[in-house]
C-alpha cells in the first residue's frame, strides 16, 4: 500500500485508487481545493480558482467512469495551469495587472486536450510578468514561496507558481511553458519534474507568447511516468501552430519503462559547469554512477557547440526582439506600469536591428546542425539543471545587479537547450545542507523526448529524491497528522 500522504502521490497512483474506489474524482477534487484554500494565502502560488467549474468537472468525470466510459488514466485527476494559457472565460494575465481583463474566448489547444482526457482545472497559477525571467519574482502579483524554506526563497521562472503547487502538493500536474528554461529553473528549484519539449511537439496556440522562435509547452510533476502521461496526451498537428505540422505523435509509453542499457549517455562538459555549486556538481556527477549500476556507461564529451550558443544568446538578442514585438503596446503605451525587473530588460528589444536579428537566426540554424553532429554517437546528455540552488528572494532582489547575474545564471544551463533546440528534462537528484533541492538535466537531441523520458524513469526507480516532500509546518500544514 502506498503510504505516500493523498497530496504528495504521483497521477499514477491516484488513477489506481481512482479506479479501485477508493477515492472518487470528486472527493479528490475536494481535498485539493481544501488545500489550496489553507495553503496558498502564504505560498501565493494561484492567480485565480475556480471551483464550482472544478467541482462541476469532476462531477462530469465521476459520472463518466461509473458509466464505464474510462478515457484513461487522466481521467478524473486535478490539475492547473500557468497563466499564460488560455481558457474560456477566464483572464489570461501573463503576471501583469495590465491584462486582468484580457477575458480568453476558446480555450488554448492543450488545455481543450486534457479536457478530453477528463482532466480537472483547478484554476491558474502564478508567474513571472510576461513569463520573462528564470528567477520566478513577480512585483505585481506577488512571488510564490518555494516550499523547501521557511524564509521566503526564489521558485525559478517563470513557471514559479505551477512548480510550487506540484512541490507543496497543491496539484499532482501543472502546465508550464519553457522558452530559456522556464519549466526545468522552477522544476529544479522546488525539487519535481519538469519536461521541455522540442519545438513542435506540442501546439502553443492558445499560450501567451514571448517568443515565436523558442517558446514550447510542459508540464511540471511529481514522476518522469506522469510527464510521460502528460506529454503523450498533448501532442499532435494543430493547424493553428505551423510547427506542428507534419509531425506524427511519439510513442513514449511502451518504451519509457526499458531501463538504460544501450543507451548512450554523456556529460557534457564545457560551460555547463563553470562556477556552479560545489553541492550540485557533486550530485549530478553521482548520478553517471547510478547510470552506471544500472547498465550504461556514461563517458565525457566536451560538446563545443554549449559555449558558442551562449555566446551568441550573450543579450538574449533574438528572444527580447520577439518578446518586445509581441509586447510593443503595453512596453511603449504602460511602461511605467509595468515590473521593472522585465521592462528595463524587455525595452531593449526595440534598439535590435533587422540585419542582427536575421544573422543570429543564420547562426542558429547553423550551429544546431553542428550540435547535431557532434552529439551522432549520443542518446543522452547529463548536465546540472542549474548551476546554483534557491536563493532567498531579498538577497536576488536587493539591486538591478545582482538579480540580473542571478537571472543569468539560472537561465545559462537551459537556454543553452532552447537555442540548440534539444528537448530537456529536469529531475531531481539530491538535496544541499540546506535542504534544498538540486536538478539533473537530461539532454536530448530534436524530437527525442521518448529516450530523456526512459532515462528519467529508470533514474528515478533507482532513487528516491523525487520521493522527498516538503516540511510546510512553518504555513500550518497539518498534512503529517492525517499521514
Amino acid at each position: 500500500m502506498d503510504k505516500t500522504p493523498l497530496y504528495y502521490q504521483t497521477i499514477t497512483a491516484l488513477a489506481q485508487s481512482i479506479r479501485t474506489g477508493e477515492l472518487s474524482p470528486v472527493e479528490l477534487t475536494e481535498r485539493y481545493l481544501s488545500r489550496i484554500e489553507s495553503l496558498d494565502d502564504k505560498l501565493n502560488v494561484f492567480r485565480l480558482v475556480c471551483p464550482e467549474r472544478a467541482l462541476a468537472e469532476a462531477r462530469t468525470a465521476e459520472i463518466a467512469l461509473r458509466s464505464g466510459q474510462d478515457l484513461g488514466p487522466l481521467h478524473g485527476i486535478p490539475y492547473a495551469a500557468k497563466d499564460l494559457y488560455d481558457v474560456k472565460g477566464l483572464p489570461t494575465t501573463a503576471g501583469t495587472r495590465l491584462l486582468e481583463k484580457n477575458i480568453a474566448v476558446k480555450d488554448a489547444y492543450v488545455i481543450r486536450k486534457l479536457a478530453q482526457a477528463g482532466m480537472v482545472l483547478m484554476g491558474k497559477t502564478n508567474t513571472v510578468q510576461f513569463a520573462y525571467s528564470g528567477v520566478g519574482i513577480n512585483h505585481d502579483h506577488g512571488t510564490p514561496q518555494n516550499p523547501w524554506h521557511q524564509d521566503h526563497h526564489v521558485p525559478g521562472g517563470s513557471s514559479s507558481g505551477s512548480a510550487v503547487a506540484v512541490a507543496a502538493g497543491l496539484a499532482p500536474m501543472a502546465l508550464g511553458s519553457d522558452t530559456g528554461g522556464s519549466l526545468r529553473i522552477p522544476a529544479s528549484l522546488c525539487g519535481t519534474v519538469g519536461l521541455k519539449s522540442t519545438v513542435g511537439r506540442i501546439s502553443r496556440a492558445g499560450v501567451y507568447p514571448l517568443s515565436w522562435s523558442l517558446d514550447s509547452v510542459g508540464s511540471l510533476t511529481r514522476s518522469v511516468e506522469d510527464a510521460a502521461l502528460i506529454y503523450q496526451c498533448l501532442q499532435g498537428h494543430d493547424f493553428n501552430d505551423e510547427t506542428t505540422w507534419g509531425l506524427h505523435p511519439q510513442e513514449v509509453l511502451k518504451g519509457l519503462k526499458r531501463g538504460v542499457r544501450g543507451l548512450r549517455l554523456a556529460f557534457a562538459e564545457t560551460v555547463f559547469w563553470d562556477d556552479t555549486d560545489p553541492e550540485v556538481e557533486r550530485a549530478v556527477r553521482e548520478c553517471g554512477r547510478v547510470f552506471e549500476e544500472l547498465g550504461a556507461p556514461v563517458k565525457s564529451i566536451e560538446f563545443p557547440e554549449a559555449r558558442e550558443a551562449l555566446q551568441l544568446n550573450s543579450q538574449g538578442l533574438i528572444i527580447v526582439a520577439e518578446a518586445y514585438t509581441l509586447n510593443k503596446k503595453w512596453l511603449e503605451d504602460h511602461f511605467d506600469q509595468l515590473d521593472p525587473v522585465v521592462a528595463y530588460r524587455m525595452i531593449r528589444g526595440k534598439e535590435v536591428s533587422a540585419g542582427d536579428y536575421l544573422q543570429n537566426v543564420l547562426e542558429w540554424k547553423r550551429l544546431r546542425i553542428e550540435a547535431s553532429d557532434s552529439l551522432r554517437d549520443v542518446d543522452v546528455l547529463l548536465v546540472p539543471a542549474t548551476a546554483i540552488t534557491a536563493l532567498p528572494v531579498a538577497e536576488v532582489d536587493k539591486n538591478e545587479d545582482v538579480y540580473s547575474q542571478t537571472n543569468l545564471s539560472y537561465l545559462r544551463n537551459t537556454s543553452i537547450g532552447n537555442i540548440l533546440n534539444l528537448c530537456g528534462l529536469a529531475l531531481p537528484c539530491g538535496f544541499t545542507k540546506q535542504g534544498l533541492p538540486i536538478g539533473l538535466m537530461l539532454y536530448g537531441k530534436s524530437f527525442q523526448e521518448d529516450l530523456v523520458l526512459r532515462a528519467g524513469y529508470a533514474f528515478q526507480q533507482a532513487t528516491d529524491w523525487h520521493r522527498r516532500t516538503p516540511d510546510l509546518s512553518w504555513v500550518g500544514d497539518q498534512i503529517r497528522d492525517e499521514g
